[in-house]
């Protein structure tokens, strides 16, 4: 098992309030993977350019999975991998890498690092909205002999993927959801009234579990 050595605590306000001010949290109108129209949007890929801020998450997500019992970490491709490959590095705990696609050529492995057959691996993501990626994850990791049960995640959409993943028998933990965040913005002057309550009665009306 892996050592959990104290971290130190992240300021959760300064932290939202800098991925808003360095776009990583966006309102207006985004069109989503699904083809819906959206009034937000987390694009949580900036963290690649922002080291401390890429720390931060790290260590939030860290310090919500300290009592989870896992012996390797994976992030879902691709905007979590350099989450994981942080908490990997800052709390030495051996990672795994999971391929989108197959190579044809090689070892063809769908699941690349060092493990044993059996050992539990927790996943790390940015954004849940279904839940499907970490479904895919969690499929991909089992077939390579790995047990995935457990994850945490940086922000909940609220839009049911915690439901869906639950009843699939994945246990998942969230640093914030939809609703902290706004309120958290709203409180610091960052956005309106009307901004929060545009984005909850979408989050609302495009519930998908």
């Amino acid at each position: 098992m892996c050592t959990r050595e104290r971290s130190s605590s992240v300021d959760k306000v300064k932290f939202v309030k800098e991925l808003y001010s360095h776009g990583a949290i966006k309102f207006g109108e985004f069109k989503l993977k699904s083809g819906i129209m959206s009034p937000v949007y987390f694009d949580l890929r900036a963290l690649v350019s922002l080291p401390r801020l890429m720390r931060d998450a790290a260590t939030l997500l860290y310090e919500i999975s300290r009592d989870m019992k896992y012996t390797c970490i994976c992030g879902v491709p691709y905007t979590a991998l350099p989450i994981a490959t942080v908490i990997s590095v800052e709390h030495d705990i051996p990672m795994v890498i999971r391929r989108k696609e197959m190579k044809d050529y090689g070892t063809k492995k769908m699941v690349e690092g060092i493990f044993d057959a059996g050992e539990s691996c927790l996943i790390i993501e940015d954004v849940i909205t279904t839940g499907g990626s970490i479904l895919e994850t969690v499929d991909v990791l089992q077939k390579a002999g790995l047990k995935a049960t457990d994850g945490v995640v940086l922000l909940d959409r609220q839009q049911g993927g915690d439901i869906n993943l639950t009843n699939n028998k994945f246990n998942i933990r969230s640093v914030f959801n939809i609703s902290e965040i706004l309120e958290l913005l709203l409180k610091e002057g960052s956005i309106d009234q009307e901004t929060v309550e545009k984005t909850l009665k979408f989050i609302e009306e495009n519930k998908l579990f």
